[in-house]
């Protein structure tokens, strides 16, 4: 496919992206807000615009969010005269933006791949690089950079054998891609190898940023405080839950479980009232931690619906399931799990987190397994096994430290692109 086309193609599309974005604005209202801007609109006395040299990361999502925060700040520290521009897709990672960086960092949702909305943007903001999380990959804007001298770096960069499957399908539209990238920075060997065989150049391995993340101490504060007002009762975590899983799992579970309270935290915030109603109609004692309700001794589950309060959950729990692996979502973040030293249990759905997930479970920080119902088994088996637990946690808080660094190596493949000294 050519980029002619791929830009045909994508201006067709736009209202049904324009009818997208105002159905999902039906629960998520930050959709329906500031529109214009992935148009290349901003208002002239926009804080989003500031004059001097500005440095500009691209994060999708939550996740893609949360993983850059170690690069953000090191990058706010060695570039002190730079200012800090955080783009985002979807609503809830603007208000993850907003949440963990305040206004330390300008924030903006990512421009339409048109060329006339990314040449306004690039009028807008005049970035001196262009640092993209994960394989976000759009063709216009890298071509824009490509165009005005701004080098592009895909950063924390991992790839699936699905996804190089479909990149490959589109032909020399992603070889293209790809190729302008001045340098990538892969999370491990085997997405180095396949963003290679895409035309990816100057690939170096640089290990996972989201080893570098440190929990929040005041949450993890918070959480220690809810924990010691149990008396005792043990806590399961089911930790980013997605659409399908909760009732999986519940049912798995046998709820009400004896002796155990159950904390549940939805991924996706459109969904929290939706999972509240799940739980009720099953009769269970609810809590919600939204609305500031603690849980009781009558209280069989805690409703995590909350956002940015991850390391507080974590903190709570005496094991974590970890969402997105039941269902083939390829499953969400279990680092920071091992990262607080608790016990995780992931299913068999991890192509996002294919290199953690082994490295988790070959130190003996995490179990793998195979549905639901083996969920329940090793939840069971490990609750009632405080040696195991322990141990666990303790080779999980021992595989982050060891995997720690992925920030420094960032920074110097970013010094070299933007053409500064290495230190």
């Amino acid at each position: 496919m050519s980029r002619s086309l791929y830009t045909v193609l994508l201006h067709l599309a736009m209202p049904y992206a324009l009818v997208r974005l105002w159905w999902r604005g039906r629960r998520e209202p930050g959709y329906r807000r500031h529109i214009g801007e992935r148009f290349g609109r901003y208002p002239e006395a926009s804080e989003a615009r500031r004059d001097g040299p500005l440095l500009w990361l691209h994060a999708v999502s939550v996740g893609e969010v949360r993983g850059a925060a170690p690069l953000v700040r090191a990058l706010r520290a060695a570039y002190p005269r730079h200012a800090v521009l955080i783009t985002c897709t979807t609503a809830a990672g603007r208000e993850t933006a907003r949440q963990v960086f305040g206004e330390a960092v300008r924030i903006a949702f990512f421009p339409y791949d048109l060329p006339w909305v990314v040449r306004r943007f690039f009028d807008h903001f005049r970035p001196q690089i262009a640092l993209v999380m994960e394989t976000e990959v759009w063709p216009n804007v890298l071509a824009a950079c490509e165009a005005r001298g701004v080098p592009a770096v895909l950063v924390n960069a991992r790839l699936s054998e699905k996804s190089a499957r479909g990149y490959r399908r589109v032909g020399m539209l992603a070889r293209r891609a790809f190729a302008s990238f001045r340098a990538v920075c892969a999370q491990d060997a085997e997405s180095a190898a396949r963003l290679k065989t895409l035309g990816a150049q100057d690939v170096t391995i640089t290990g996972n940023l989201k080893f570098d993340a440190e929990p929040d101490e005041a949450l993890l504060a918070q959480g220690r405080m809810l924990k010691a007002s149990l008396a005792g009762r043990k806590v399961l975590l089911l930790a980013s839950t997605r659409d399908g899983e909760e009732k999986m799992l519940l049912e798995a579970l046998g709820m009400p479980l004896a002796d155990w309270l159950l904390v549940l935290v939805p991924r996706h915030p459109q969904r929290f009232d939706e999972v509240a109603a799940l739980v009720a109609a099953r009769g269970l004692g609810l809590a919600r931690r939204s609305r500031r309700e603690a849980p009781m001794p009558a209280t069989a589950l805690y409703l995590g619906d909350t956002m940015g309060e991850m390391a507080l959950y974590y903190a709570l729990a005496d094991v974590a399931v970890i969402g997105g692996s039941f269902a083939p979502f390829g499953a969400q973040n279990l680092i920071e799990a091992c990262a607080v030293g608790v016990p995780v249990v992931i299913g068999p759905s991890c192509y996002n987190f294919p290199e953690a997930t082994r490295l988790a479970c070959a130190a003996g920080a995490a179990l793998q397994v195979t549905d639901a119902a083996g969920a329940a088994r090793a939840v069971r088996e490990l609750l009632d096994d405080g040696a195991r637990r322990a141990a666990m946690g303790e080779a999980g808080v021992r595989l982050c430290a060891a995997h720690r660094g992925s920030t420094g190596r960032h920074l110097e493949v970013i010094r070299a692109a933007l053409g500064a000294p290495q230190p």
